[in-house]
């Protein structure tokens, strides 16, 4: 883990133009899937961020060669080594749970420590072996290794036990190629598992109900090579208008599917937040009365909860008091105590819920990122904040975004990266 920090210096209002990097949350389940054919998948518009790295070492680890660079990913999964993926590579990525399905499908056997990832509370695995178990998988799972068996996959009906993101990753991989038809409902519908979804049927998969919350998988004996360009990152997307929004600058963002973020665009308005919506990009312009209001997060296509941190430091600056109800994780709140440190007085309710007033003269502090979202939106206290503001364990921000603070620093923000 780096030792990396930011040193923010607030007040700069951001004008200019920003593109957007390609999802990460969408590159992660692509590459997990490109393990089910031998022959060569390019993916183009892969972010270069941490968390690719990591899934590029456990590729290697089992005989996958790859190759990135200039954001294209290339992977051939001629040969898949049947071995035990050890802890060390698993414990800095949750999203390395997505190689269960892949694995299963492809060798029909799988060990794999736990996953880690962001500090968000519990995040169990039940949801992943309760959808691999419907297809056939047997769990042998001991205290500290999940091993998965199947002589071979078989589709069945069944009820996600939650709209789980990766869990319905998990069970879409793994249906792909089962024998005979599968229905998942309560399916989790995210623009990124969508984007898992037209992935594999450009592979040749079958899948009907893409973006629904209930998809019908007709199983099919082979999957072949294909090139695909992975979707744009609304997270990215939101947090970039959120950065011109708060320091009331003239944005355009570019690389926007805006159908990806219709509820964030509905709570903008809400706030008061000036912005044009075009086919592929927003224009973000000067607001200067925000409003305090409801905010609470939930599945797809309601309020995403990675942008609840980022959307609570504009709210710092809205007139009135707001309302955070945060319904999936119960570590998300953890960033409030950081923003305390630079003039926020949050009433915390409970681990789900609070209350913020505004608006808050920020200042310049010393803050912790607790995990990839909150490091985004201590970044937009930073910039609204009169002062300097020193940002430690930026480690998590480079593990969600392609170079933040080179694009942020391009539209006027003064964002250094030191040692």
């Amino acid at each position: 883990m780096h030792t990396h920090r930011f040193l923010i210096t607030g007040g700069e209002q951001l004008n200019g133009e920003a593109r957007v990097s390609g999802s990460k949350n969408a590159a992660l389940p692509i590459i997990a899937a490109s393990l089910l054919t031998d022959e060569p998948v390019i993916l183009r518009n892969v972010p270069d961020i941490a968390d690719i790295y990591t899934m590029q070492h456990i590729l290697h680890f089992i005989g996958v060669k790859t190759e990135f660079e200039n954001n294209t990913l290339k992977i051939h999964a001629k040969g898949v080594a049947n071995v035990e993926i050890e802890h060390e590579l698993v414990s800095k990525l949750r999203g390395s749970s997505l190689f269960l399905g892949a694995l299963l499908s492809r060798n029909g056997d799988v060990r794999l420590a736990y996953p880690g990832g962001c500090p968000l509370g519990k995040r169990p695995i039940d949801a992943h072996l309760q959808a691999l178990e419907a297809l056939g998988a047997k769990v042998l799972e001991s205290e500290d290794i999940l091993h998965l068996q199947c002589d071979n996959l078989i589709g069945a009906a069944f009820t996600m036990t939650e709209a789980s993101v990766t869990a319905t990753e998990n069970a879409i991989i793994a249906a792909v190629l089962a024998e005979g038809k599968t229905v998942i409902r309560l399916a989790a519908c995210e623009p990124h598992v969508q984007d898992l979804c037209n992935f594999l049927v450009k592979m040749g998969a079958e899948i009907e109900g893409i973006g629904t919350h209930k998809l019908k998988i007709h199983g099919v004996k082979k999957l072949h090579g294909v090139e695909y360009r992975v979707t744009s990152d609304y997270l990215e997307a939101g947090t970039l208008v959120l950065a011109a929004a708060i320091t009331q600058g003239t944005v355009d963002v570019l690389d926007v599917v805006p159908r990806h973020l219709d509820i964030f665009w509905q709570k903008l308005r809400e706030v008061g937040v000036h912005f044009e919506l075009g086919e592929d990009m927003v224009r973000v312009l000067p607001s200067k009365h925000l409003k305090a209001i409801r905010l609470q997060t939930a599945i797809f296509p309601s309020f995403p909860t990675d942008l609840q941190a980022p959307f609570t430091t504009l709210l710092t600056q809205a007139e009135g008091k707001s309302f955070i109800f945060e319904t999936l994780f119960d570590g998300r709140l953890q960033y409030l105590y950081e923003l305390e440190k630079m003039g926020l007085k949050p009433k915390i309710l409970n681990p789900y819920q609070a209350e913020i007033e505004g608006p808050v003269s920020l200042r310049g502090a010393s803050v912790n990122s607790c995990d990839i979202r909150a490091g985004a939106a201590i970044v937009l206290a930073a910039l609204a904040a009169e002062g300097q503001t020193e940002v430690s364990d930026i480690y998590y921000i480079d593990r969600g975004y392609e170079k933040l603070d080179e694009k942020l620093n391009s539209l006027g923000a003064k964002i250094e990266r030191v040692k």
